[in-house]
């Protein structure tokens, strides 16, 4: 019998122990409501697993990440707080990592990675951002530490997953987990459709379905799924991306998201220029739809087009003319309207959650919020999110694999750039997690130990 792996147990147990005595008030608090009552109580088994296996727990944070449910536990002035398991998961198995790490006196070791500093620097400044706007008013305290909690998750869920990638084994299982969620989320939106919803939208929403939020994860998983196919060679896996591509790209139609269809076209161009091989696949792909596409395509995704260009409001640009829908309409004023508001506080913002819920564009949202210190922070990780997929592409050019998930991260990366104009993407959670996930992945590429007896570059 392993006594290490026994005392281990032990501990675990009486850690679990520890934490269902914090659960169990928490349960009292919130009335003992029956799906949060589920939620914490999964979450005392998930950080027991995350003690034992912190991959085996990222696993099963993977599926909850668009499997799990939107539980309403109450209202910060006016506005519905709303938390998901994965929320917690997230924080239980950061938890438990941390907890196995001092038993193990492993505790010192943090990884350091290119991301942390303008991680760390974002953060900072949405913190001090935000205790202004309260000092000033432009924020409620309640309100305002919530949402910044919530932002604080996705470089919780970077840190953790960076610090427990070592292996290339690890990264396929996370990779190829990831895209199997995608397979479910795809056909549960054709479950949809084929019951007659007018626009797909994610799996256990609160209130109604946010088809753009999907649109955007799609392009996220299309994206990676692509990037893949472009570059390893035939096997089943193959087969079995290009099934998911298959039903991720019509679940896409059927979102009815013109900022995610847009964002689909700089995705395709910027994988176009990364990948290392498919550029051939990618044109004559791109020439049989364009040909196809007005027998193929559905009647309602070419209407929903073509009202783009149908609506009560002018604009010109350069001298031409055009009228666009409310919907249109309503992306482009908020950059008046976010730009007049960032005015009032130009250089630190008003603080985490005074741009409202109703500001559909992340860079208006940034600017009010966090100002310029904050739109200069928040585009230089993105910076710092391409180069490192740019290097992985350089630097393993004939890692097959490496370069799938890079090129794929990349093209991903730009479509949610193009996507992020018409929605808040980069703090929406369904589509934030599973983008950090991956993010964590390519920058862990060039330090991750490769699999027995595999060659230097993997085919």
């Amino acid at each position: 019998m392993d006594l290490r792996k026994s005392g281990q147990t032990n501990i675990g147990i009486v850690v679990l122990l520890f934490f269902l005595a914090i659960a169990i008030p928490l349960l009292t608090f919130f009335g003992y409501r029956l799906e949060l009552s589920v939620i914490i109580i999964l979450a005392a088994a998930v950080f027991l697993v995350s003690f034992l296996n912190t991959d085996f727990a990222l696993i099963i944070l993977i599926f909850s990440m668009l499997l799990s449910p939107e539980i309403r536990t109450g209202d910060i002035y006016g506005r519905a707080v709303k938390i998901r398991a994965d929320d917690i998961f997230i924080i239980v198995i950061f938890l438990g990592w941390i907890a196995r790490m001092a038993i193990n006196k492993e505790l010192g070791f943090f990884r350091v990675t290119p991301l942390n500093r303008p991680l760390q620097v974002y953060i900072l400044i949405s913190l001090i951002a935000t205790f202004y706007g309260a000092l000033r008013g432009f924020v409620q305290p309640k309100e305002g530490a919530f949402y910044f909690l919530k932002y604080f998750e996705y470089y919780l869920l970077f840190f953790l997953v960076t610090n427990n990638l070592k292996t290339r084994p690890q990264a396929k299982r996370f990779i190829y987990c990831i895209i199997f969620v995608a397979l479910i989320i795809s056909i549960y939106a054709w479950q949809q459709h084929l019951s007659g919803v007018e626009r797909v939208s994610a799996p256990f929403e609160i209130v109604r379905g946010e088809s753009n939020t999907l649109g955007g994860y799609l392009i996220l998983i299309i994206s990676l799924a692509l990037g893949l196919i472009l570059n390893l060679q035939w096997d089943r896996k193959k087969a079995y991306l290009l099934v998911v591509l298959g039903l991720a790209f019509t679940a896409l139609l059927f979102t009815l998201s013109r900022g995610s269809w847009l964002a689909f076209f700089a995705s395709c161009a910027a994988l176009f220029f990364s990948t290392r091989s498919g550029k051939k696949a990618m044109i004559v792909g791109a020439i049989i739809l364009v040909m196809l596409s007005p027998t193929i395509m559905p009647k309602y995704v070419e209407k929903r087009f073509k009202t783009t260009f149908v609506g009560p409001k002018q604009y010109k640009i350069l001298g031409v003319a055009f009228r666009v829908d409310e919907s249109t309409q309503a992306r482009i004023d908020s950059w008046q309207i976010g730009l007049a508001r960032w005015i009032e506080s130009p250089i630190i913002g008003k603080g985490i959650s005074s741009a409202g819920p109703a500001t559909d564009n992340q860079y208006t949202r940034v600017m009010i919020e966090t100002g310029a210190l904050g739109l200069i922070c928040f585009i230089w990780i993105l910076v710092e999110l391409m180069k490192n997929a740019v290097f992985v592409l350089k630097q393993f050019w004939n890692d097959r694999f490496a370069v799938g998930i890079a090129a794929g991260f990349i093209a991903g990366l730009a479509g949610l750039i193009i996507h992020s104009f018409s929605a808040a993407t980069f703090i929406i959670i369904r589509i934030m997690e599973p983008f950090w996930f991956l993010a964590a992945i390519v920058v862990m590429l060039p330090e991750m130990v490769p699999e027995p007896g595999a060659t230097q570059y993997e085919e």
